[in-house]
């Protein structure tokens, strides 16, 4: 079972050409779950999500070997699966760049259109409250609401301070507050 071997023995194992498939899949089924839905609260829909997953994870595995553990595996995993998201979201943009709102309502839709959300919730309305949210807010209230990502790996992961992040994640909070009492 990948839960039982810890992240050391993971890597000790990777660094060994004979288990190095078999602990790089550990790994995958360690952490897959949790990063695909990080990934997914950012980039909306369920196919983008694996893309970006699938990408982030041939990073992993080009960039394993190189791993300096001085910070632990998973928040490795989430930075690059943060920035995986974020040059994906930013590619979306410039092909959309037509007009931003339209992309905006095209997030929107896609949150509205999802069979895993009801319109009916407040779940919904948060949904879309987070999509309205600035990339970096967005960022943030998803590693500290959904993930229970404490700010000193958060500061890790994204590479801020966490008066920065403790700061963003305030003002994420404010704007979701007043776009669900307001819509």
């Amino acid at each position: 079972m990948a839960e039982l071997i810890s992240d050391i023995e993971l890597l000790e194992q990777f660094k060994n050409s004979s288990s190095k498939e078999r602990a790089f899949t550990a790994i995958l089924k360690k952490y897959q779950e949790k990063i695909y839905w990080h990934i997914r609260r950012m980039v909306v829909e369920h196919e983008d999500a694996n893309d970006v997953l699938q990408n982030m994870f041939v990073k992993v595995w080009k960039g394993l070997e190189n791993f300096r553990e001085d910070s632990q595996l998973y928040t490795w995993l989430y930075r690059i699966a943060t920035n995986e998201s974020l040059t994906f979201l930013a590619q979306q943009k410039k092909r959309n760049s037509v007009f931003i709102s339209v992309e905006e309502n095209g997030l929107s839709n896609s949150v509205r259109a999802d069979s895993n959300f009801d319109g009916n919730k407040l779940e919904w309305k948060l949904q879309l409250a987070i999509q309205k949210l600035p990339e970096k807010q967005k960022v943030v209230f998803n590693l500290r609401y959904y993930d229970e990502m404490p700010y000193a790996e958060m500061s890790s992961v994204l590479e801020t301070s966490e008066g920065a992040l403790k700061a963003s994640y305030h003002h994420a909070v404010k704007k979701i507050e007043e776009y669900i009492l307001n819509n």
